[in-house]
């Protein structure tokens, strides 16, 4: 069967935090190893030589550098990246021997191994053309340009009558780079009232606009495994702190769940941290907690911030934009009900760090505690070890 493969265009089409994260890795844990691992949430249905395809696509990234023009922009907008890392990032090439490929029958099995800080750009471009290519190989016809255009406008529309501030997060289960491009032009174009941009870096440098984002579950889970389950938050919030001195101030709370996180969210970092950011569990119980806590600290929590990251919709936008308001600012990150709602079913799937080398030490297993039990990663052990460690029942 004849297919046709696809190919990234720029080293920046990744999500932000990737690029902060590689930069607080480098100056850090520039000697740590780690594994990553592909999960077929929806069990979507694989062609035959569909790995083949990915493994054209995934080769091909080799040939991407950052231009100059590219590191001028990020120099540009991201002043706090530093012009030591921007020069490694010049140099920086993707080296696809650090991604393993195979297939059985309608199954893929693609994990990454390497340096944490060369590796930890793969994940979502990765998934980006996963996404891509399994629509291609599959003969899946989406929505025209023009009906993708229209019901991406009523969308951001909706969002401006309700006044509130979205960001575009769709990059990882994109339905193609194709759709991601109408996607924002349409959301530049009619988004004046909400629309204030993208974690994608290659789509915001064309809107000529900063990119947004902070970091990723990786962060704290790659704590845990480095100081332990109990410190992990702690100390994740104390490294990012010192490497960006107040920069990027939005945390993520759920990787041990967020009712261990806000044990840990002590007055410093509440104050110092812009907001935090809800990945899992019910929106409105999480924004309940966070308003309680910064009340306890005796924090205004009108002063603060809580991005949205879930799965989100307008229903589920307008439910947490009446709780909230006069409450606690927020802003909504939205992914794929931007970039793939085309009259197809989206994708479900994710990659994740699954273990970490430490120096001189051996291979470990790595936990996420979700909000939501199904979005638990690691083995049953080890999440029953960190549950108890953690106290968690």
């Amino acid at each position: 069967m004849c297919m046709e493969t696809t190919f990234l265009k720029s080293i920046l089409d990744n999500d932000f935090y990737k690029f902060t994260m590689q930069h607080a890795v480098i100056k850090l844990f520039p000697k740590a190893k780690v594994r990553y691992g592909f999960i077929n949430r929806g069990k979507h249905i694989f062609p035959p030589g569909f790995a083949d395809l990915l493994r054209q696509s995934v080769n091909a990234m080799a040939d991407l550098r950052l231009t100059k023009s590219e590191k001028h922009y990020l120099a540009k907008f991201c002043p706090y990246l530093d012009p030591t890392y921007l020069d490694f990032l010049q140099g920086y090439n993707y080296d696809p021997s650090e991604v393993h490929i195979s297939q059985e029958g309608s199954e893929i099995k693609v994990t990454i191994e390497g340096f944490w800080y060369r590796t930890i750009l793969w994940e979502v471009p990765l998934m980006a053309l996963i996404s891509e290519l399994f629509y291609k190989s599959n003969h899946l016809i989406r929505l025209n340009d023009d009906a993708i255009k229209k019901l991406t406008k009523d969308k951001i529309d909706n969002y401006n009558s309700l006044g509130v501030s979205i960001l575009e997060f769709g990059t990882r289960r994109r339905h193609s780079y194709d759709v991601h491009i109408l996607i924002n032009e349409t959301l530049q174009t009619y988004g004046s009232q909400s629309f204030i941009g993208t974690s994608n870096v290659h789509f915001a440098m064309v809107n000529n606009i900063r990119p947004l984002g902070t970091h990723a579950h990786e962060w704290f889970m790659f704590h845990a495994a480095q100081f332990g389950f109990k410190m992990a938050n702690l100390i994740s919030l104390e490294h990012w702190t010192q490497v960006y001195g107040g920069d990027l101030g939005i945390a993520l709370t759920d990787t041990y769940t967020t009712d261990v996180f806000f044990e840990q969210f002590d007055k410093k970092y509440s104050k110092l941290f812009d907001g935090v950011r809800h990945d899992s569990g019910d929106p409105i119980e999480f924004a309940q907690k966070v308003i309680s806590h910064y009340t306890k600290m005796g924090i205004d929590p009108k002063s603060k911030v809580i991005v949205f990251s879930d799965s989100l919709n307008y229903d589920k936008v307008k439910l947490i934009t009446d709780f909230c308001k006069d409450k606690i600012k927020m802003s909504f990150g939205i992914g794929t009900n931007f970039t793939n709602d085309v009259g197809l079913p989206a994708m479900n799937m994710v990659i994740k760090l699954t273990e970490v080398k430490l120096d001189n030490t051996h291979w470990q297993g790595v936990v996420k505690l979700s909000d939501e039990k199904n979005k638990n990663t690691g083995t049953p052990q080890m999440i029953a070890l960190a549950k108890e460690v953690l106290g968690i029942k």
